[in-house]
């Protein structure tokens, strides 16, 4: 069941639903609720009170309308020309619109997260992991909403991703070559 015209209170309530499910999953994590912050610029203001990994997360679709959702530590400097190439997409890749994040991760611009995929009941969300991320160490994402931050272990955020069927892909980011945008 997708997604399709959920507002703005109906998206907290998804996010009310996801602690929860984290409990009953049995997966522990540390809540900090702050401002609304909408980038990693915002973000990183936050960083004496959020130790951790931080990411940054891009929802994106191939030429064929698959959709991949890439979490990258908030630093990375992916190379998006050739992303494509390394989570073997079909072409190159362009992010999705306000109307599908909602439809199929049940979130808005600015709360993107991995943890959203939990609302892709029919997989259609291929879930990709910057390996820079997964290096053992705690990490930060928002859960679904983005006035709140949730540290979690890794093993307990993979274990999250693989019980929703989202197993994530695990891989070596491109990086852009000198005078490129990120």
């Amino acid at each position: 069941q997708r997604n399709q015209g959920k507002t703005g209170a109906e998206s907290f309530a998804m996010f009310a639903n996801t602690l929860p499910r984290l409990r009953k999953r049995g997966i522990p994590y540390v809540r900090v609720d702050h401002e609304a912050v909408f980038t990693v610029a915002e973000s990183q203001a936050l960083r004496g009170t959020l130790p951790g990994l931080h990411s940054k997360n891009l929802f994106v679709k191939d030429k064929k309308g698959r959709l991949f959702l890439v979490s990258a530590r908030e630093n990375a400097r992916i190379d998006l020309k050739r992303l494509h190439e390394t989570i073997g997409a079909s072409g190159r890749l362009s992010f999705c619109s306000a109307e599908v994040l909602m439809d199929r991760l049940g979130v808005t611009p600015g709360s993107v997260t991995a943890l959203a995929v939990i609302n892709d009941r029919e997989g259609a969300v291929t879930m990709v992991l910057d390996r820079n991320l997964a290096t053992g160490e705690p990490v930060n994402f928002h859960p679904l909403i983005n006035t709140a931050t949730l540290r979690l272990a890794l093993d307990d955020l993979l274990a999250f991703l693989r019980e929703t069927g989202h197993d994530p892909m695990i891989v070596d980011l491109p990086v852009p070559v000198d005078g490129q945008n990120d």
